[in-house]
Parts: structure tokens; C-alpha cells; sequence
């Protein structure tokens, strides 16, 4: 009988870059997670600071907007799933995750619930119970809801 091999997931994982890096303490720590797993975290730099992103950006030949778009767009290709934290609205994760979605990947949305704000119709509308899945969540339970995920990509 012949043992089948797990392989390493790549996961993409999405968090706001221009709107606000507010949670970047908190995207390293899902990323960090998401690591420990035995995933492969396909994009690192979104909890990078924004001096080491644009040291990075020039190191890695991207020049400008468009070089960031098609790298990006590059990645989610070459991911099996998404995470997205959504908590801080971002016109790029939101374009990120329809072009997942639209290249069928299993999707992970990670909202706080905050008073006087919501996910956005658009977001949590997608959410089908299987391949597009928005949970909301407090800091605490980070560790379980990426255990679980990551497990399900294996």
C-alpha cells in the first residue's frame, strides 16, 4: 500500500496595503500562522512595513503599479486558497478576492465585528458555505479558524 504524500498548500493571503495598515501587526500574525501550519504564505510582504515593501518592490524589479498588479495577480493564480483579512476596507483585497472567487479558489474571510461598521454586502453576500466562507472572529480565535482551514487545503 503506498503512502499519498499531503502537499504544502499555498495560500495567498490578502490584507488592506494602501487604505490603512493599522492590522499589519495582525496580518504577520495570521501569515505566522498560517506558516506553523505547513502552509506556504505566497505573499509575506503584506505585514512587511512600508519601507521594507518599497526596499523590496525595487529589489524585485517591480517599478510601478502595473509590475505590482501582474506579480500579485501571478500569485493568486498559482494559490490554492485565499485568506482575506476584510476588517479594514480595501478596493484592492475586495478586486483580489473577485478575482479569486472568479478563478474558483477556496476563499477565507476574516472580519471583526466593530460598532457602526459592516463587511461589506459584496463580501459577505458571496459567501456560499464552501468555497467563499466569511467568519467573523475575535483575536483569540486566529489560531483555531487557520488551523482548521489549513487542515482542509491538505
Amino acid at each position: 500500500m503506498s503512502q499519498i504524500e499531503s502537499k504544502q498548500p499555498k495560500i495567498y493571503f490578502c490584507g488592506s496595503m494602501r487604505a490603512g495598515r493599522g492590522d499589519a501587526d495582525l496580518y504577520n500574525k495570521i501569515m505566522q500562522k498560517i506558516d506553523s501550519c505547513g502552509a506556504e504564505v505566497l505573499t509575506e510582504f503584506v505585514g512587511w512595513s512600508a519601507s521594507k515593501m518599497a526596499d523590496q518592490n525595487k529589489h524585485r524589479g517591480l517599478q510601478n503599479d502595473k509590475d505590482i498588479h501582474d506579480q500579485d495577480v501571478h500569485l493568486l493564480q498559482q494559490a490554492d486558497a485565499i485568506v482575506a483579512e476584510v476588517t479594514q476596507p480595501s478596493l484592492g483585497v475586495g478586486y483580489e478576492l473577485g478575482r479569486a472567487q472568479a478563478m474558483g479558489k477556496k476563499i477565507l474571510c476574516l472580519y471583526r465585528p466593530q460598532p457602526e461598521k459592516q463587511l461589506s454586502a459584496m463580501v459577505r453576500g458571496a459567501e456560499d458555505g464552501d468555497k467563499f466562507v466569511v467568519k467573523d472572529y475575535a483575536v483569540n480565535e486566529i489560531d483555531d479558524i487557520i488551523t482548521d482551514f489549513v487542515s482542509s487545503q491538505k
